[in-house]
């Protein structure tokens, strides 16, 4: 069944303690890299906001460096949030991304808003402008096919008429907004909570066949982590696991700590609770023990691809999961790919 799949990255340029946010972005193109030379389907990026620990602010942007560095890879987002935006916009953006790097760009797209009070203030956008997201995700939709009437006189250049990939990034109704528009379904998580297979049902059994997709299609998120031993690819998940429970403690998002340090904390009681709440339920361990991992996960949700995301301290071991992620999925290698391909890659 992992033969079958596709396997996919999204990175979140997550910043370290001690590093700065252009060394966070830099590594994010330099993942994207070794992503697609693992071969590997598509490469994301996110959008976070007035986050200590996120440099990822803008990624549309960062994903035109992205598809810059690379050639095969499919490129994407993991999401832009639909209500931070005006649909016209978000198509223009898409527009130029598509017109330069054709056939590879994908449009991620969710229904977030900002982390804070403060933040949505900033943008200019509260929670109601995410209950609107079936009107503007239809709305950048006609943008893109020509079909919009609100706007008589008013065409999105130059993306009208491009063939412009888009998904829905949900979770619960946001999985029904999916199955109506006729677009792929990403969701977390790959550990099968019922939530998460129940919005997958919904999805399956609501979906309208559409111009963009004839079938349903399910893109499953999650952790995943590879390492030598079972214990090592637990501690690729502590200092994530940390930053969630210092952002739930003191409602601020930080950059990663090492393991080393984290594990040398003194914690509350609320804070161990939450911090081992983090390492719990996600994929880790050796070569073998992911695969079976991730056979039963794939067999659990049907999963047509695998959207992997590991935020750690240790770059160069997060590096090493995703070759020994790549070894698991036999994912073909694209070392020999000529830069110049940049207008090339699988569909």
């Amino acid at each position: 069944m992992i033969a079958s799949t596709r396997f996919s990255v999204l990175d979140r340029s997550r910043t370290r303690e001690g590093q700065d946010a252009s060394e966070a972005l830099r590594a994010t193109v330099e993942l994207a890299r070794e992503a697609e030379a693992l071969g590997f389907h598509r490469f994301w990026v996110s959008e976070h906001h007035g986050v200590p620990g996120v440099a990822g602010s803008a990624p549309t942007v960062l994903a035109a460096a992205v598809a810059s560095a690379t050639s095969a890879i499919r490129v994407g987002t993991g999401g832009v949030m639909l209500p931070n935006h005006r649909p016209l916009v978000v198509a223009e953006q898409f527009g130029v991304l598509a017109s330069l790097f054709p056939g590879r760009i994908d449009m991620g797209l969710g229904r977030s808003v900002g982390f804070t009070d403060g933040v949505r203030r900033a943008l200019g956008h509260g929670k109601e402008d995410a209950e609107d997201f079936p009107g503007r995700l239809e709305e950048l939709l006609g943008w893109i096919d020509g079909t919009q009437k609100a706007h008589p006189g008013v065409r999105a250049r130059p993306a009208e008429g491009l063939d412009i990939p888009a998904y829905v990034l949900a979770v619960g109704e946001g999985a029904s907004v999916a199955a109506a528009a006729g677009l792929p379904l990403v969701i977390g998580d790959l550990r099968g909570r019922e939530k998460v297979l129940r919005a997958i049902e919904v999805y399956r059994r609501d979906f309208r066949p559409s111009a963009r997709a004839e079938r349903p299609e399910v893109i499953v998120a999650g952790t995943v982590a590879v390492a030598e031993t079972e214990e090592a690819a637990r501690r690729l998940l502590v200092p994530e696991a940390w930053a969630m429970a210092y952002a739930r403690t003191r409602g601020e998002f930080p950059p990663l700590a090492p393991a080393d340090r984290v594990e040398a904390l003194t914690m509350t009681a609320k804070e161990r609770t939450l911090y081992e709440r983090g390492l719990d339920g996600h994929i880790h361990g050796t070569e073998e023990q992911v695969a079976a991992l991730l056979e039963w996960a794939i067999e659990e949700t049907g999963a047509d691809e695998v959207l992997v995301t590991t935020s750690t301290y240790d770059r160069e071991a997060l590096v090493g999961s995703l070759r020994g992620l790549a070894r698991i999925a036999s994912l073909p290698d694209r070392t020999g790919y000529p830069a110049a391909l940049h207008s090339g890659g699988a569909r």
